[in-house]
């Protein structure tokens, strides 16, 4: 394969617009992003996601070239410049849309938590809509990682209840991680297990299910988060927590500045999110790949730092499981 024809490729991605065979059902990619690009579509594949191909493609032509099927990557280098800095793409939520979002029915009592969630009532049911988001407020999960929990991934490790993240072999075709660095043990905060989180993990341990949220169902692409991302959005609208640059991955924001806020270490605070360290080739990388990581000890005394202050959750904790009295997120 040529460079020119590489080049060409990132062409068509670069106009390609998203969901193409919908809107275009009738026309090839090509013709789809010839298309695109004549009427100055605005509902194109973003940088990241061109990029993200071109990775793939290079990925592909790097084993070529390490097997002596090609001489050289032709895909070497190619990508677009996304002109939207990475910080200013989502934003954390404000302790404003945190309100919201934990004051809605979902929360406080709704009819059921489908097509009821956003129905005020006297139902409090606790499945996946209803914790993942507190996951990832909590733990930092990225919304495929918590949508996807199974119920052993739940372990008490030294004493310390924990949520192994992980691809889980060979035999969880079902499950997949971002990257590498993903997989990591985040201990449970306090908060959830005030809330009554290891109650629901109980019961749903005695029921003998594999999955923890298995109500929750993986789209055709494979990922348990993309219908969730799509219910979310509608209860943000719902809920008025709806702003501009923040969806679900804002709660990870959320996290990632609470953690700084507490002054937790650096590198402590990546594992805990499951982040990368950034270094890329250079030595930082290779010194990350020695030792076993963090002591869980280490991690819980960190991820206990963990607070928003302004925050009331007791309506939540009133009715747990887990404790019989109902306690305050630490404003502090």
């Amino acid at each position: 394969m040529e460079r020119e024809a590489c080049r060409e490729l990132l062409e068509v991605l670069r106009w390609l617009p998203s969901n193409p065979t919908k809107r275009f059902p009738k026309l090839t990619a090509v013709q789809a992003a010839k298309m695109a690009k004549a009427k100055k579509l605005n509902s194109t594949l973003s940088p990241a996601s061109v990029n993200g191909y071109m990775t793939k493609l290079r990925t592909l032509f790097n084993f070529a070239v390490n097997e002596g099927w090609l001489d050289r990557n032709p895909a070497r280098g190619l990508r677009v410049v996304d002109p939207v800095r990475r910080r200013d793409k989502r934003l954390p939520f404000s302790n404003d849309q945190l309100r919201l979002i934990f004051d809605a029915p979902l929360y406080t009592g709704c009819a059921d938590d489908w097509h009821g969630y956003a129905t005020p009532g006297p139902a409090r049911p606790r499945r996946g809509r209803f914790w993942v988001p507190l996951l990832a407020l909590f733990s930092g999960l990225r919304l495929n990682e918590a949508c996807q929990l199974d119920v052993a991934d739940i372990e008490v490790v030294d004493g310390v209840h924990c949520i192994s993240v992980s691809a889980g072999g060979v035999a969880a075709d079902d499950k997949r991680l971002k990257t590498a660095s993903s997989e990591r043990l985040i201990p449970i905060h306090q908060t959830l297990r005030d809330i009554g989180f290891l109650a629901f993990v109980d019961a749903r341990r005695a029921t003998g299910g594999k999955k923890l949220f298995p109500e929750l169902q993986a789209s055709s692409t494979g990922y348990f988060s993309d219908p969730f991302s799509k219910w979310f959005r509608r209860f943000l609208a719902k809920s008025g927590a709806a702003r501009p640059k923040t969806c679900f991955h804002s709660f990870r924001h959320c996290y990632r500045d609470a953690l700084r806020e507490a002054r937790i270490e650096h590198e402590i605070a990546l594992a805990l999110g499951g982040w990368a360290s950034g270094h890329g080739k250079d030595g930082g990388e290779t010194a990350a790949a020695y030792g076993r990581g963090y002591r869980v000890e280490t991690l819980s005394a960190a991820i206990a730092e963990v607070s928003y202050p302004g925050l009331d959750l007791s309506h939540l904790m009133a009715i747990n499981s887990d404790r019989t009295t109902a306690i305050r997120v630490p404003l502090a």
